[in-house]
C-alpha cells in the first residue's frame, strides 16, 4: 500500500523551511520539515529547540535522559593554557608557605568534607535551573557592586542564547566562570578583567558571557565545560557546524598575556570561521537562487492560471452567447407559432363574406406592404375590427399594422382604445361602397 503523499507547502512555509535549514545547518529537508511541524511552524521555537539539542539540553519533543548542558569539548585540538601559582621566593617566602600549608590543607579539607556531607543531607540547589536570565543579571549586579562599572560588556542572557547569537553572527564567544571562593578571583577581576586594554579588546572582538558558579546557570555551564581551577575562560566558536570549545585559559593570567593568548586562539581558528562564513554565504546565495526560481515558477504558474482563466471565461462567454441565440431562436419560433395560431383563430371567427348584389355590402381593395392586393366585401354595419381581423388572418400581413385611407389620408380606428372602447362601423367611418385602403407596417415601431 502506497504511503500517503505529504501536503504541499505554502510559500511562507517554504521560506521558513529554507531559513531553518540555514540557521541549523541540517542537510535533511525532511528532518527540517518534521521539526518545524512539531513546533507548528514557529521558526524561533524550532531553532531554539534544535540548538538546545546540540548543546545537550533535552528537546521538548524527544527528551533524553537528564544530562548537563554541553558543547563540543571532545576535540583534541582544543588549545589549553594554565597559569600556575608562583612558587615562594627566598627564605621568608618559603617559611611563610610552610607555616600556612597545614592551615590551608586543614581548611580546604574540612570545607570539602562539609560540602560533601551537606550534599548528602540536602541536594545541591544549583542543580535546578529555574531562572537562568535572573542568575546572569544577579551576577552582573553583584560584580558591578564589588568591582565597579568599568568592565567588559556582559551578555545579558542565558548561556544558550549567547551560543545562539554567536552562531548566528559567526562571532567568537568568551565564557568566564566566576569562582566566588577562589583566592585568585578577586585579583583577576581587578587587575586583569577590568583593565582598559582587556575591556577594549573583548568589546571589539567577541561576545562575552559570564556567571558565577554559585548560581544554578553558572553551575550548569561549569558541569558542561569541566574547569580545573579559577579564574576560568573558554573560547567557543562555530566549527564544523557545531559550537565548539577551541581554547581554555585557567589560572591567574595577566592582561597582556590574556590578550596574547586570545589573539593566538583566534588566529589559529580564523580559517574555520572564514570557511563557515563562505559556506553560509553559499547557502544564502543558494537560498536566494532557489527563492528566485520559486518566484519565477510561481509567476509562470500564475500566468498559466491567468491564461486558463481567460480561456474558461471566453468559453463560458461563447456558451452563453450560443445559449442566448438558441433561446432567442426558440422564443422567435414560439412567437411565430403563437402568431399563426392567432391568425387561424381570427380567420375562423370572421363573419361570412356578403354577396356582391347585397345593397349593404362594401367592396374594399387592400394594398399590402409587399405591394400585393387583396379584395373582400364587408357589410356597412360591421365594425372596423372585422376589417382588422381579416387583414390580421392573412399570411402576407405584418404582425402589427394600421389601416389608412388614401384621400383624405386618415388612420381608421380599428382597435378599441380607452377613449373609444367600441370601434365605429364601416358606415360610421364614412366608407363608400367601393374603397381602396392601405395597410401600413408598424412592426419596426
Amino acid at each position: 500500500m502506497a504511503a500517503p503523499e505529504e501536503p504541499e507547502l505554502s510559500q511562507a512555509q517554504t521560506e521558513k523551511l529554507l531559513q531553518f535549514q540555514d540557521l541549523t545547518g541540517l542537510e535533511s529537508m525532511d528532518q527540517c520539515r518534521r521539526t518545524l511541524e512539531q513546533h507548528n511552524w514557529n521558526i524561533e521555537a524550532a531553532v531554539q529547540d534544535r540548538l538546545n539539542e546540540q548543546e545537550g539540553v533535552p528537546s521538548v519533543f524527544n527528551p533524553p535522559p537528564s544530562r548537563p548542558l554541553q558543547v563540543n569539548t571532545a576535540d583534541h585540538r582544543v588549545y589549553s593554557y594554565i597559569v600556575s601559582r608562583p612558587q615562594p621566593r627566598g627564605l621568608l617566602g618559603w617559611s611563610y608557605y610552610l607555616i600556612m600549608l597545614p592551615f590551608r590543607f586543614t581548611y580546604y579539607t574540612l570545607l570539602d568534607i562539609f560540602r560533601l556531607a551537606l550534599r548528602f543531607i540536602r541536594p545541591d540547589p544549583r542543580g535546578r535551573v529555574t531562572d537562568p536570565v535572573g542568575d546572569v543579571v544577579s551576577f552582573i549586579h553583584s560584580f558591578e557592586e564589588k568591582y565597579g562599572q568599568a568592565h567588559p560588556v556582559f551578555y545579558q542572557g542565558t548561556y544558550s542564547q549567547a551560543l545562539n547569537d554567536a552562531k548566528r553572527e559567526l562571532r567568537y564567544l568568551l565564557v568566564y566562570l566566576h569562582g566566588d571562593d577562589h583566592q585568585d578571583t578577586d585579583e583577576f577581576c581587578r587587575s586583569t578583567l577590568c583593565t582598559e586594554e582587556v575591556i577594549t579588546f573583548l568589546n571589539t572582538r567577541m561576545l562575552f558571557w559570564a556567571c558565577s558558579t554559585s548560581k544554578p546557570e553558572g553551575y550548569r555551564v561549569s558541569q558542561a565545560l569541566r574547569e580545573n581551577t579559577y579564574p576560568f575562560l573558554a573560547m567557543i566558536m562555530l566549527k564544523d557546524r557545531k559550537m565548539t570549545v577551541v581554547g581554555r585559559l585557567e589560572g591567574l593570567i595577566q592582561p597582556e598575556d590574556l590578550i596574547n593568548q586570545l589573539t593566538f586562539i583566534m588566529d589559529a581558528n580564523q580559517t574555520y570561521l572564514m570557511s563557515e562564513r563562505l559556506e553560509r554565504e553559499e547557502r544564502n546565495q543558494t537560498q536566494v537562487l532557489r527563492q528566485q526560481q520559486d518566484e519565477a515558477y510561481l509567476a509562470s504558474l500564475r500566468a498559466d492560471q491567468e491564461k486558463e482563466r481567460k480561456k474558461r471565461e471566453e468559453q463560458e462567454q461563447k456558451r452563453q452567447e450560443e445559449e442566448k441565440v438558441r433561446q432567442s431562436a426558440l422564443a422567435e419560433e414560439r412567437r411565430r407559432r403563437t402568431l399563426e395560431e392567432e391568425k387561424e383563430r381570427k380567420s375562423e371567427c370572421l363573419p361570412p363574406e356578403p354577396l356582391a348584389d347585397d345593397p349593404e355590402s362594401v367592396k374594399i381593395v387592400f394594398k399590402l406592404p409587399n405591394d400585393t392586393r387583396v379584395e373582400r366585401r364587408f357589410l356597412f354595419g360591421q365594425s372596423l375590427t372585422v376589417i382588422h381581423d381579416f387583414l390580421f388572418s392573412l399570411k402576407e400581413t405584418p404582425e402589427k399594422f394600421q389601416i389608412v385611407t388614401n384621400f383624405p389620408r386618415r388612420v381608421l380606428p380599428c382597435l378599441p382604445t380607452e377613449e373609444q372602447p367600441n370601434p365605429p362601423t364601416l358606415k360610421e367611418a364614412g366608407l363608400s361602397r367601393s374603397e381602396v385602403l392601405f395597410v401600413q407596417d408598424l412592426t419596426d415601431d
